[in-house]
């Protein structure tokens, strides 16, 4: 299925479906922000998977810089995904067969930014390589903490269309 589809899916029939707080956990899943959940929460039920990004990109132009801070802390950093977590090992695919040296630099710039800006580097990492990643971290940590927001924000929007299509489509 495309984004551009506007056909409902089975999972997107099942989570409009869903009671409250299985849906809440499932949008959880998406995206570690609480006020974008409860945001998309609201507008259950979606006629489209079309209507769902809609609501998820709204969402996200609405948050504030602790719901931008809630929904990072979600994200483990670039090159150390969670253990066990597949979502995570998935979106950082890219990194899996990075040398030993560009995975020392990407974990010195992955420090460097978090101390920069005070939290991780995000980025849509998924179909990304590893060498691509480390660009961007490096142009990024340039930026003045005010674009690296915006950056962030609709970095964040990526992944949550990503995510949020896996979500429609899951059975």
């Amino acid at each position: 299925m495309t984004s551009g589809s506007s056909g409902t899916t089975q999972g997107l029939t099942r989570f409009n479906a869903s009671d409250e707080s299985a849906a809440l956990a499932e949008l959880h899943e998406v995206c570690a922000s609480s006020a974008w959940g409860s945001k998309l929460l609201a507008q259950r039920p979606f006629a489209s998977l079309d209507a769902l990004f809609g609501a998820s990109d709204a969402a996200m132009a609405e948050l504030t810089a602790e719901d931008l801070a809630e929904a990072m802390a979600g994200h483990p950093p670039i090159g150390r995904p969670k253990p066990g977590d597949p979502t995570s090992s998935r979106e950082q695919r890219g990194m899996a067969g990075a040398s030993e040296e560009l995975k020392a630099e990407m974990l010195e710039l992955n420090l460097a930014y978090q101390d920069r800006f005070g939290h991780v580097f995000l980025i849509c990492a998924t179909g990304a390589s590893a060498e691509h990643m480390l660009d961007a971290l490096k142009e990024r940590i340039e930026n003045t903490p005010e674009r690296e927001r915006e950056i962030v924000r609709t970095e964040l929007g990526k992944i949550n269309r990503i995510r949020l299509t896996r979500l429609a489509e899951a059975s």
